[in-house]
């Protein structure tokens, strides 16, 4: 179509002397927008009175959203690559957007299905193709400093709640009062939908590629490549998935990302319900308000997460990065489970360590596939490889709410069931041993043999 041509790759080229740190701000605008997804836990009750469900049947929409991330990056991965980013971020923005009017829908007629495929489906695409174009693009603006560039990239997505939680309750408060009902869900649904449209056009309008062949200034690609576990070489996306480094790989996203998950999914209660008083399960030390703002804490930690740890694995090495992650993780979910609910701020320190890991592992991810596989076709692979998200995505929630509906709650009146400390402990341990399991995998890992490579390139 004529009047979308300004969207085709050609005209999105950047011309010479173009600085490429004018790119970061047109990622930062998409990935601000779509991590709203991490913040579902402050409207989450708000859903569950609305449709009168459960809170596993309402974490299933989160839960479909981010399967669908994964699923729509590693389907729409090499179209990415071949159309360019500015195509692919104004159709993320579309059903982004539209994936939460079709979702307002759904609450206004009381249609849980209908808020499935908004959020969820629709919802889910628009993350998936906004989430894989801007990384892809500036790992080829930072050759020289791969984790920097995707940390730069995936830092907003961590940061989305941090903007999303305290704008969606003041929003909810003055749609809906100090108890915002279904109906006040509806109407921040529909103000959002509108307003990170207009904020990802930003990035859409901006975005541009660098031309063929350029590089940085003083950039050595030898110098680059002699570190160990970083390829010479290039190996392209249907090549990528046949080598065993693909698949280990993807089990350490997996666990790292199933482990963060469940967390984030439930803050705002779980930092509740920790600190219940025991004689008065009703009475929480910690407010509505706080708990909101500690939603916005752990965004603020995925955020410097995902730019702190990705940066420093430019220097220590990818490996030795997951090592920390997982392996430092395990201790702090044990410290959670056993000792988080004997004060707050240690509580709030452990969580928000623990996101950081979580965010970090996102942002050093693409770098890691990098390192492996080359840039050739690096945002096909890194599309294939969010499908560990998507299992994540299930697996997360699907345990800690699992297990939360399966323990005694506490009836407080007026039909109110709490939940306290000790019923989020079994969860706790399983995350430890699902970070396990990633920390085994990740030790695993070896360069690509070459019999993956392409021949253009061996």
């Amino acid at each position: 179509m004529p009047a979308l041509s300004f969207l085709d790759r050609a005209h999105t080229v950047a011309p010479p002397g173009y600085s490429r740190w004018l790119i970061p701000p047109a990622a930062l605008a998409v990935h601000l927008c779509i991590g709203q997804v991490y913040a579902t836990s402050v409207y989450k009750d708000a859903l569950v009175h609305h449709f009168d469900t459960s809170l596993t049947a309402i974490g299933f929409v989160f839960s479909i959203a981010i399967v669908m991330l994964g699923v729509s990056a590693a389907l729409f991965g090499t179209w990415v690559d071949r159309v360019g980013p500015r195509r692919t971020m104004f159709t993320a923005a579309c059903c982004w957007g539209a994936g939460f009017l079709v979702a307002a829908a759904g609450i206004g007629t009381e249609q849980l299905w209908l808020v499935y495929l908004g959020y969820g489906v629709i919802g889910g695409i628009g993350l998936g193709l906004g989430y894989i174009s801007p990384v892809s693009t500036l790992i080829k603006w930072f050759p020289d400093r791969p984790g920097l560039a995707t940390g730069m990239a995936i830092m907003g997505f961590g940061g989305g709640a941090m903007v999303a939680a305290p704008l969606s309750r003041e929003l909810l408060a003055r749609f809906g009062g100090a108890s915002p009902d279904g109906d006040a869900v509806m109407k921040l649904f529909l103000t959002l939908g509108v307003a990170y449209f207009v904020v990802m056009m930003f990035g859409v309008f901006t975005v541009r590629v660098p031309a063929p062949g350029w590089t940085p200034a003083g950039f050595d690609p030898a110098a680059s490549t002699a570190k160990p576990m970083v390829t010479t070489a290039s190996v392209s996306a249907a090549n990528a998935i046949r080598t065993p480094q693909f698949w280990l790989l993807w089990v350490v996203l997996l666990c790292n990302v199933t482990a963060g998950i469940g967390i984030l999914e439930q803050a705002a209660e779980m930092i509740q319900d920790f600190f219940r008083d025991a004689a008065d399960p009703a009475t929480s030390t910690v407010t509505v308000v706080v708990a909101a703002g500690f939603v916005g804490l752990l965004s603020l930690a995925n955020m410097g997460g995902r730019l702190a740890w990705s940066t420093a694995s430019d220097y220590i090495g990818r490996k030795n990065t997951y090592v920390m992650y997982l392996g430092v993780g395990m201790v702090l979910y044990l410290l959670l489970a056993t000792v988080g609910a004997s004060s707050t701020p240690l509580f709030v320190v452990l969580c928000a360590v623990i996101i950081s890991y979580y965010g970090g592992g996102f942002a050093t991810a693409p770098a890691y596939l990098r390192d492996l596989f080359g840039t050739y076709q690096v945002g096909a692979i890194h599309g294939r490889l969010l499908t560990a998200w998507s299992t994540a995505g299930v697996l997360g929630p699907v345990i800690v709410n699992g297990v939360l509906d399966s323990r005694d709650a506490v009836a407080v009146g007026g039909g109110k069931e709490v939940l306290l400390a000790a019923d989020y402990r079994p969860a706790l341990y399983i995350m430890v041993g699902v970070l396990a399991i990633g920390f085994v995998a990740n030790l695993l890992i070896r360069p690509v043999a070459a019999r993956f490579h392409e021949e253009e390139s061996a």
